[in-house]
């Protein structure tokens, strides 16, 4: 087996002085999508966070055993960690093009791989981003960390508040896009997990309490119950 692209341990985060993750540790495989699953408030989106220096953190973060969690934002950035935050925050008043401009770093951005991924931003690729649909504006947020070549993809929640053909464009989309690059993907749509996810990180009041195959966790009505606190059946949300 070839070694983790991200290692995270005894990662601690921290937001206006209180306490959002305690002492979580993972790996990240080189290959494929890892899903982060837990409950509301569970600490998901804290921990993606904590790793791109967002909010305050301590522990330890390797990127393909080099320790950055020393480094700011920016930095993490230009060493090919792209992220897709929570509710998209698209740049409004500019066009779709000027967003994916915006986010281009290096000679050579992936224009070719985005618009046949994404082909309906190429019709609107001259429209205020802040008047596009919520699920367009999902693929601009997408969109602006592929048009990169990065080493590693933190998505959070990208099938977020979508109707349902537009889960499936953006599954779609990320399904392509995780056959050259590794994602740690936070997911509330059970049935884009068991479509997509390799392996499983659950957490759990800011703690790693399972890490598996993701297929081992949905299979199990019991564990993910216990877990996740709803059933397994496709389709549903945590």
């Amino acid at each position: 087996m070839s070694a983790p692209i991200l290692t995270v341990s005894g990662l601690e985060c921290s937001i206006a002085g209180q306490q959002v993750v305690e002492d979580v540790s993972f790996d990240v495989p080189a290959t494929g999508i890892t899903a982060v699953l837990g409950r509301n408030g569970a600490g998901k989106t804290s921990t993606l966070r904590g790793i791109m220096g967002l909010i305050t953190r301590s522990g330890e973060v390797r990127l393909a055993g080099e320790r950055i969690d020393a480094l700011p934002t920016h930095k993490l950035v230009q060493r090919g960690i792209g992220y897709v935050p929570e509710d998209r925050e698209v740049f409004g008043s500019l066009s779709v093009a000027e967003n994916l401009a915006l986010a281009e770093r290096g000679p050579n951005p992936r224009r070719e791989f985005v618009a046949d991924l994404f082909p309906d931003l190429v019709a609107r690729r001259d429209q205020a981003a802040g008047t596009l649909s919520g699920g367009q504006q999902q693929m601009v947020s997408v969109a602006r960390a592929l048009i990169n070549d990065n080493r590693l993809l933190l998505v959070d929640e990208p099938t977020k508040g979508l109707a349902p053909k537009i889960v499936q464009e953006v599954a779609d989309a990320l399904a392509e896009a995780a056959t050259t690059v590794p994602i740690l993907l936070v997911e509330q749509n059970l049935e884009v997990v068991r479509q997509l996810a390799d392996d499983a990180i659950v957490i759990s009041s800011g703690r790693v309490v399972y890490t598996g195959k993701a297929a081992d966790i949905l299979d199990d009505e019991q564990l993910t119950t216990q877990l996740l606190g709803v059933h397994a059946e496709g389709g549903s949300q945590l």
